[in-house]
């Protein structure tokens, strides 16, 4: 932080703070905090696979411990579970195709994404198994209200089957992270995060479903925690306040 020169006049130098101290601080608190009033949020999810994940949002919504409401379900994959799983709900879900990507949301593909989720009038992107990266544009038109739930106590184990990299590792403990998605891969600022123990006679699938049990209970506390307008970024920190 810059010093004020010496010997300025008093009024001078309160003008001097305002400007280089004050209104910098400003903008950053009003960076920092993404929710500044608590309001029911509309959840469009994207996902690639059963979504086990938008299930359990479903079930906090449907015991009045999210104050929230599903939107709308796109997926990457045409014959997705998780379009199924909408559908049965009555939430508008439907396939976009990504393509030509492969592995990323981008492009022209992005912007048909952008589109769907706007016209429901969603104001926060739940990825829940969504098997793509996503990119600026999409994080951008949300506001940075993107969240994805990974199956690793990150930064460890970033990328694809997070449990089966724990067992070959020999962790004692593995677990889930909700975090804010920001230009990297799992590499946004941290929500929230559950532990679980990692048992000798474990395989990768019973370890996995450990781990989903626990993803079931942070996810909906992460949105619970952004609905009520809790959740402060300050860097690369997530601030959980007692009040908003």
């Amino acid at each position: 932080m810059k010093s004020p020169p010496s010997g300025m006049p008093a009024p001078r130098f309160w003008s001097w703070i305002t400007q280089h101290t004050l209104k910098p601080l400003a903008g950053a608190c009003m960076m920092g905090a993404m929710n500044a009033e608590a309001k029911r949020i509309r959840i469009g999810v994207l996902g690639s696979g059963s979504g086990s994940n938008m299930q359990a949002i479903l079930d906090a919504i449907a015991a009045g411990t999210l104050d929230a409401e599903v939107a709308c379900v796109i997926a990457d994959v045409p014959d997705a579970k998780i379009l199924d799983r909408g559908r049965r709900h009555g939430i508008p879900s439907l396939y976009i195709d990504p393509a030509p990507f492969k592995t990323k949301l981008d492009g022209a593909a992005e912007a048909r994404y952008i589109e769907k989720l706007r016209s429901c009038g969603v104001d926060t992107v739940a990825l829940a198994g969504f098997m793509r990266i996503v990119k600026r544009g999409l994080l951008e038109a949300f506001g940075g209200r993107v969240l994805n739930i990974h199956p690793a106590l990150l930064p460890a184990f970033p990328g694809l089957k997070a449990w089966e990299q724990a067992l070959a590792y020999g962790v004692k403990c593995a677990g889930c992270t909700v975090h804010f998605v920001d230009d990297g891969t799992d590499t946004g600022p941290i929500i929230v995060q559950r532990a679980v123990p990692v048992l000798p006679e474990d395989t990768a699938a019973t370890l996995h479903a450990r781990i989903q049990t626990a993803e079931h209970e942070a996810y909906p506390e992460a949105l619970r925690l952004l609905a009520a307008g809790r959740l402060r970024i300050v860097g690369r920190t997530v601030a959980i306040q007692n009040h908003p």
